[in-house]
């Protein structure tokens, strides 16, 4: 099977290919969209078997839950239960927008979807696009991120056919996303709220509405007996072919660190990347340097990691170096995937790593 690619923007709603994917939807199909953040890889939320077939078609594993997305605020209602107060707070702040949140799920929503969980995490994009599909498709859609299950998350449709182009019914392309990294979670299941997952929407942002969120103690949890509450908490994500470490510490000893290992794994005869601040790469005599941004623009570098990371793959990279990026806005978030990529392998040039 290969997926049907139709183009579609907000410029450009192309209404019958959406019928059409929403069709799809209903009768239990898979169609990859754009969001503001990924592409999405969608199901109809409410069949299990849908959502068995989103693990099937990108390997991930089953206790690894799903987001539901809709398009309507009231049907928030319809999905989950025990929704406090503060979370309207958020919806009316930020939704639709790149924030997920987690409650007590209704029985109407599968356990298949949820990962097993009593909980349901929703979000309400702000993609014109997803919207119109969601609303064409039922109104409950399950969609993680549409690639094959540990590899960086798809901020293309070129990204999603090369993943899973022949293994689900439509890709719908409206053109590179906005952000490019995933939503913020938050897990309003206990109190006080916390957030699982960093996004774009930062920890700060959040203590402007609700003083007492905090970040998630498991957030950077591997353990293999430890149970995900949402997408990102477990399993190495985000990750390109190569081997990935990331040095960290001031800029007068990360650079010198960093030509010093490549020089190395050249010698060694190895294909070996770095990623580089703008201001940066040009001190790199060596290997293949992308830019991943200036670091005076955090949501540049955000918005350039997924691409840069397939990128290494289309160049055969079998190492690679990577400078630390983190700040307390997004960049917070960036590195979270940054560390899940490497699976938190880290070069301290104080000494030591991990």
């Amino acid at each position: 099977m290969r997926a049907e690619v139709a183009a579609v923007t907000a410029e450009n709603p192309d209404h019958a290919a959406l019928a059409r994917a929403g069709r799809i939807l209903k009768n239990g199909g898979l169609v990859a969209f754009p969001t503001e953040t990924v592409y999405g890889l969608g199901g109809n939320a409410l069949d299990p078997e849908a959502s068995g077939k989103i693990y099937a078609a990108k390997g991930r594993p089953s206790d690894n839950p799903l987001i539901v997305h809709i398009a309507d605020l009231s049907d928030l209602e319809v999905i989950a239960s025990d929704i406090p107060e503060d979370a309207y707070r958020l919806a009316e702040k930020f939704w639709p927008g790149p924030l997920t949140m987690i409650f007590h799920k209704k029985d109407i929503v599968p356990l298949a979807t949820t990962g097993g969980l009593d909980s349901v995490a929703v979000r309400f994009p702000s993609d014109r696009t997803a919207q119109l599909l969601i609303r064409y498709g039922g109104g409950f859609i399950a969609a993680p991120s549409a690639n094959t299950s540990g590899r960086p998350s798809p901020t293309t449709a070129g990204h999603v056919i090369a993943d899973l182009g022949n293994s689900i019914d439509m890709i719908i392309d409206g053109g590179p996303v906005g952000i490019g990294l995933e939503s913020t979670i938050v897990d309003f299941t206990e109190s006080p709220p916390a957030v699982l997952r960093p996004g774009y929407i930062s920890l700060g942002m959040l203590k402007e509405l609700i003083p007492e969120i905090r970040m998630d103690p498991g957030l950077s949890a591997d353990r293999e007996d430890f149970h995900p509450k949402a997408p990102g908490m477990k399993y190495r994500h985000y990750a390109p072919k190569a081997s990935l470490t990331i040095v960290e510490g001031p800029d007068d000893e990360v650079v010198p660190a960093i030509r010093e290992l490549a020089h190395k794994e050249i010698q060694k005869g190895r294909k070996t990347g770095i990623i580089a601040s703008e201001e940066n790469a040009g001190l790199y005599p060596e290997g293949i340097v992308k830019v991943i941004g200036s670091r005076s623009d955090e949501e540049e570098i955000a918005h350039n990691l997924y691409r840069i990371l397939r990128s290494f793959d289309d160049d055969g990279a079998e190492v690679i170096w990577s400078e630390s990026f983190d700040s307390p806005g997004i960049g917070q978030a960036t590195m979270n995937r940054l560390l899940k990529a490497a699976g938190h392998r880290v070069i301290y040039t104080g000494g030591g790593s991990t």
